[in-house]
């Protein structure tokens, strides 16, 4: 398959996790995804993630991990850290970069705080370390949707929230149709990876990462607030702080130069 990419999973426990992998590199490159994997994994998506990085197909195999199939009432961030460990040793990964988007980003400052004898350089995108007003009422008000069924609301609050203008404005009339694509057959793994994100608190522990870490972060983020990297790069001491201006929190899916300056950062 292009750039070799495959879709697979692996057992964990009593359940599994879906996973996908892709490029040729001798360098491994771990991306964990934000809370909509909570509505659906990446179970299928090898080829068009391995062509939105397709920049790193050449110095990395790189794996793209879903949280588990099937996850137990109170499961926080840093449980999912420890399961991405588990998945690690399984598959021989030694160590690691890591680049964690939004809740992915929350997991990836466990993983580099518990165990960072696995991440050789860390990259937070469009995250938090500590909860705020402005995630606390999203991801509230997203809860609500989803105890209600209505997968409906809760696309249409996230691409609004995500996105700039200029892009919105080709999304929003395709809203009653992709609005029916993608709905989940039920939200439990919706919820308890939300409640993960609005009980995520890493502020105190950042000291303790002590690898080369890229921060990036956007000046208009209607999801987890406009401080909130600033305030992780401020307590990671070998740290490097990109603010992206004019772009919200999809920023890694609309800047044109994020995938090349995550690559610069890794390269050096």
């Amino acid at each position: 398959m292009f750039y070799n990419a495959k879709n697979t999973n692996i057992k964990i426990g009593n359940t599994d996790i879906d996973y996908i992998s892709f490029g040729k590199g001798n360098r491994n490159l771990i991306m964990i995804p934000g809370l909509g994997d909570g509505l659906k994994t990446v179970k299928g998506a090898a080829l068009p993630i391995a062509l939105m990085y397709k920049c790193f197909a050449s110095k990395y195999k790189v794996y793209v991990f879903s949280r588990k199939n099937h996850l137990e009432k109170g499961y926080s961030t840093r449980d999912m850290a420890a399961d991405y460990k588990t998945v690690m040793e399984k598959l021989g990964i030694v160590k690691a970069d890591i680049m964690g988007i939004s809740q992915g980003g929350m997991i990836a400052q466990y993983i580099a705080i518990d165990e960072p004898e696995l991440v050789e350089k860390l990259v937070l995108t469009v995250t938090l370390s500590r909860q705020n007003e402005t995630v606390q009422k999203v991801i509230g008000s997203w809860l609500k949707m989803a105890e209600s069924n209505d997968y409906k609301s809760i696309f249409i609050d996230t691409t609004e929230k995500s996105y700039t203008e200029k892009r919105l404005k080709k999304y929003r009339p395709l809203y009653p149709l992709l609005s029916k694509i993608g709905k989940p057959k039920d939200f439990s793994r919706f919820i308890i990876q939300a409640n993960a994100c609005i009980t995520h608190d890493t502020y105190d522990e950042l000291e303790k990462i002590k690898c080369p870490t890229l921060v990036i972060g956007v000046d208009n983020d209607k999801i987890v607030g406009v401080n909130s990297s600033e305030e992780i790069a401020a307590k990671i001491e070998n740290s490097e702080l990109i603010i992206y201006e004019g772009f919200g929190h999809g920023v890694y899916e609309e800047a044109k130069d994020f995938n090349r300056r995550v690559l610069d950062f890794l390269s050096l």
